[in-house]
């Protein structure tokens, strides 16, 4: 897709915590972005329209000129998506993501209640052909110049090997048409690098992937993840949340053990004082805020999801990211890879 066609990218005002304020900043950055860059996009609000307008004016935005599609009800973090799906239809997300199956929009963006976006996206705008069960896939940092894309990351607790299979080649594609990575090495998380290892569910994938045309390295173990063995690291969504949440926890952990550190004496202070820009830019890579949102692979359209407390900064990037997967037409890819 060339950079010259526009983009509209639909942005859930009401999903994050801090809604529609940091949705609000966040957007006016992705807008600032694209034009500096000459990017033909544009973000369209979808919420209660008095109180987006009400934070366009607190934040001295109202000159950006923002569409808004107002929506009454919001989908909140407690409650179940089914029943969300079925009473609110007059929520932000549902109204969003009808605009974007309609084809008024490329895109979708939401920080909102994770469930109900992954449910509503698979429902409402369904899977692309070839595709059992979409799936999310987020990038975690390593040691080497790349970051490894993680799939599952908690959309499917349950999997079968197909499922396994089809998030391999999934997320293949992603990471060649985002990273420029020609042939993405793939690796299964199991137990143990051995064949032998695993569960039937990890021994029978084994068999389908190592019989694809991925580049397939093996099995990889939990402590390769972050070494960078691996492009992509293929699990089930059960074990793949838990190894995504403990990565999470880990900047705040180093963050608590530096601080600590430098509260013991003068001396220490100061010597974090002078390592405090080399640590932070080596910890970069674990802040979600620089990955923005995980796409849903597999689902027919492009639906970014965010972390509920998503910042301006992890906004911004979201929208940056849908724009990116639209533009770089990752599901035409998807569809022709599982269908051919």
């Amino acid at each position: 897709m060339a950079q010259s066609q526009q983009v509209r990218i639909i942005l859930d005002a009401m999903g994050g915590d801090f809604a529609p304020h940091n949705e609000v900043l966040g957007a006016a950055d992705a807008v600032r972005h694209f034009q500096a860059n000459g990017i033909n996009a544009e973000v369209v609000f979808v919420g209660r329209e008095p109180e987006i307008r009400a934070a366009l004016t607190k934040h001295g935005l109202t000159g950006m000129n923002f569409s808004i599609i107002h929506a009454d009800e919001v989908v909140t973090m407690e409650d179940e998506p089914a029943v969300a799906f079925r009473k609110k239809r007059n929520s932000s997300l549902y109204i969003g993501l009808q605009q974007h199956k309609e084809r008024n929009a490329e895109a979708f963006v939401s920080a909102g209640n994770t469930g109900a976006v992954m449910s509503h996206s698979t429902l409402i705008l369904g899977r692309i052909e070839g595709v059992s069960r979409p799936t999310i896939g987020t990038f975690l940092p390593t040691t080497e110049s790349y970051p490894t894309l993680l799939v599952d990351a908690g959309a499917n607790v349950d999997c079968k090997p197909k499922h396994l299979y089809e998030f391999a080649v999934m997320g293949s594609i992603y990471v060649k048409r985002i990273l420029g990575v020609e042939n993405p090495r793939v690796g299964l998380l199991n137990v143990g690098e051995e064949e032998i290892k695993g569960n039937e569910a990890a021994l029978e994938a084994h068999g389908l992937l190592k019989a694809s045309n991925l580049n397939f390295l093996g099995n990889i173990e939990g402590r390769d993840i972050l070494m960078g063995a691996a492009h992509v690291v293929v699990c089930d969504g059960f074990v793949g949340n838990i190894v995504l949440k403990f990565a999470e926890s880990m900047l705040t952990f180093l963050k608590a053990k530096f601080t600590a550190f430098a509260d013991k004496s003068f001396g220490q202070k100061l010597m974090m004082g002078v390592a405090k820009p080399a640590l932070k830019g080596a910890l970069t890579g674990m802040n979600y805020e620089e990955y923005g949102g995980v796409p849903l692979l597999g689902v027919n359209g492009v639906s970014i999801i965010g972390h509920g407390k998503s910042s301006p900064l992890a906004i911004k990037n979201m929208i940056l990211r849908a724009d990116e997967v639209v533009r770089k037409e990752v599901n035409k890819s998807i569809e022709t890879a599982l269908n051919s």
